[in-house]
């Protein structure tokens, strides 16, 4: 959303053919809903394909990134680590004290797949927990950025998008965007 610091999301374990539809979901929520970047650990070519192409059409800015050390990502970041976990404190709890660090700050957002390594839950400044029931990392990851922003994402201006979505009631349309 190109707040003042950078929000970046690493998803964090990618199992190609079964994890590729979901890492896909994660990168287009992060950069639907304000994240800068997405990292996505593994071998997730064709995720990062498929979110760059959205990109491409939709608007941005939005970087994508592939990593085979994910683990070494969070121990190098230079801000505060926040780590999805439905064992975590509840985000409405922490949501003001996350506001604040990004005020200071850069923000990485951890979002597992597999189980997660002791260690992560041990480097994040805060494990967030959204329901603390078992739910999809998807939608933690859509609530958390709707909360941090608080829905300004919602009315984000996209720059360099060739097509836009119209708005109404029923139906779909998508026209590509006038130039002039």
């Amino acid at each position: 959303m190109q707040a003042e610091h950078e929000v970046v999301v690493l998803r964090l374990g990618h199992r190609p053919g079964r994890d590729n539809r979901m890492t896909t979901h994660v990168g287009l929520t992060a950069r639907a809903l304000g994240a800068d970047r997405v990292v996505i650990a593994g071998s997730a070519s064709g995720s990062k394909e498929t979110i760059e192409d959205i990109t491409d059409r939709f608007g941005g800015p939005f970087d994508v990134e592939l990593t085979d050390s994910p683990r070494a990502v969070i121990r190098e970041w230079g801000g505060t680590t926040v780590h999805l976990t439905m064992y975590g404190l509840p985000i409405q709890d922490i949501e003001d004290d996350v506001r604040r660090d990004l005020t200071d700050g850069p923000l990485l957002i951890v979002v597992g797949a597999e189980k997660v390594p002791f260690d992560v839950y041990e480097r994040a400044e805060y494990n967030v927990g959204v329901t603390n029931q078992p739910h999809s990392e998807v939608a933690g990851l859509a609530v958390f950025l709707d909360r941090l922003f608080e829905g300004q994402e919602l009315a984000r201006e996209w720059e360099n998008a060739t097509h836009r979505v119209v708005p109404k009631e029923t139906g779909k349309k998508v026209d590509p965007v006038d130039e002039t």
